[in-house]
């Protein structure tokens, strides 16, 4: 009998300590990347198969409205995305049930209204300025306007999920289910007959779009269950936007700051320029990938953390994510590097070029995660009007570099301009966290230390 209890004991203690590792940021981190690597490839295949059916004019034409539709649709959400990360742990921690139903369906309903106007208004001025809507861009702007409201209202599901710790539920629809299914559709509707052009792949990006977002929010819906969805609901407008629409500016910011390389070149440089770069920034996300599975594992837990105060926990949490990020950066950026050659040439030939800017930007990648999750604690705990003031001004700054640096060395200069706003703005977070939180990020510690010694 001794023995059986012992044997029970032994086999519910390891339960407990795998559901704990499940449960964990790690894991959670660990999870978001498999996702995210796997939507890359699939992202990859359907970035290689664009360029070589549509060549390398559409594909750019196609690359540019995409941009603009990640751009727009990140930040017409008004903030309430990261919100969702921001503000329902700390209300299910404090059980303010009803400011979380309110949260929920206020910030459905507000994303996808904030993705309708902008498309609207976007729409109305290029029909003013007419030129625009006339030429080879005109049909794929038109369907990229009504991908608009469905990308943003993904984007705010997103943050719901991740909010509850839901990492897969969280990314794999917009990041696996959505590339695959762009990639199918494509692939069938050129076997169907339909041209291999812009407006076409943008077509199947609707498509996809619309189908992966119904799939999400179904999911979604389910898992919240009716004790989460059924009650009072408490709407917090004032506090939330006041926090969260600085939040907006920042996500537009940082939705411009990841794609303003490429914005520059459509105005400085041909399309088929433009294809060769944005081949490259295709590959480089899969560094990106790193950052952005610890901010989806971690950033609500910094919130969850300080609800509690926890302070203790929340200053190890800060460490161990810079770390994990730094080491796991490094590692893949080598990896991406050696594999370039063969990554670009898939696209064809002539993507070869791109190698040095994929370099590049891989180092900007690398030298950015030296300084921890500076971004997060600012968005998250407090201090998002300065994280919204430091990216407006490193995209201001990316915007001159690239003016400056494209006419002089070409689509190198962009990949230089980059690389070197984004090491700054990561610096600039750490210093603008340490110095509203308090809270050192590894790469500053040992100065501050030095400092509070003196």
């Amino acid at each position: 009998m001794a023995a059986g209890l012992t044997v029970d004991a032994a086999f519910g203690a390891a339960l407990g300590r795998l559901k704990a590792v499940r449960s964990g940021a790690g894991f959670s981190a660990a999870s978001v990347f498999a996702v995210r690597i796997a939507a890359a490839g699939f992202a990859y295949i359907a970035q290689v198969l664009m360029a070589r059916m549509m060549g390398g004019a559409e594909y750019g034409i196609f690359a540019a409205v995409w941009v603009w539709i990640a751009i727009l649709g990140h930040s017409a959400t008004l903030g309430l995305s990261q919100g969702a990360c921001r503000f329902m742990p700390a209300d299910e921690a404090l059980g303010r049930h009803a400011e979380v139903r309110g949260f929920l369906a206020g910030g459905a309903a507000a994303s996808m209204a904030g993705g309708l106007v902008l498309s609207l208004v976007g729409l109305l001025m290029l029909k003013a300025e007419g030129n625009l809507l006339a030429g080879p861009y005109g049909a794929p702007i038109v369907l990229g306007g009504l991908v608009l409201p469905l990308f943003a209202f993904q984007d705010y599901l997103e943050g719901v999920a991740r909010s509850r710790n839901w990492a897969v539920l969280a990314i794999a629809p917009p990041y696996l289910l959505r590339q695959g299914l762009i990639m199918a559709a494509m692939i069938l509707a050129v076997l169907l007959g339909a041209p291999a052009k812009a407006s076409v792949a943008v077509s199947c990006t609707l498509f996809a779009t619309a189908i992966a977002v119904t799939i999400q929010a179904g999911l979604l819906l389910k898992r919240l269950g009716p004790s989460t969805l059924t009650g009072s609901r408490h709407y917090r407008w004032r506090l939330w936007l006041t926090a969260c629409l600085p939040i907006a500016a920042g996500d537009l910011a940082t939705a411009g700051f990841g794609f303003v390389d490429v914005v520059v070149l459509g105005f400085l440089m041909s399309p088929a320029a433009v294809g060769l770069y944005f081949a490259a920034t295709r590959i480089q996300q899969f560094v990106v990938f790193v950052h952005y599975a610890a901010s989806a594992a971690t950033a609500q837990r910094f919130t969850a953390a300080k609800a509690r105060g926890d302070l203790a926990g929340l200053n190890a949490l800060v460490r161990d994510q810079a770390r994990w990020v730094l080491g796991a950066t490094a590692l893949v950026g080598a990896g991406t590097i050696i594999a370039a050659p063969l990554l670009l040439g898939l696209f064809g030939s002539e993507f070869q070029e791109s190698l040095p800017i994929l370099t590049v930007l891989v180092i900007g990648s690398v030298g950015a995660s030296l300084f921890g999750p500076g971004e997060d604690l600012l968005t998250m705990l407090g201090g998002e009007k300065l994280c919204a003031g430091i990216t407006l001004a490193m995209l201001a700054l990316g915007v001159g570099l690239c003016l400056v640096l494209v006419p002089w060395l070409g689509l190198i200069g962009a990949s230089l301009a980059m690389a070197a706003v984004t090491i700054l703005r990561a610096a600039a977070m750490a210093l603008g966290a340490h110095a509203i939180h308090g809270i050192a990020t590894p790469a500053f510690s040992d100065m501050f230390a030095r400092k509070a010694r003196q």
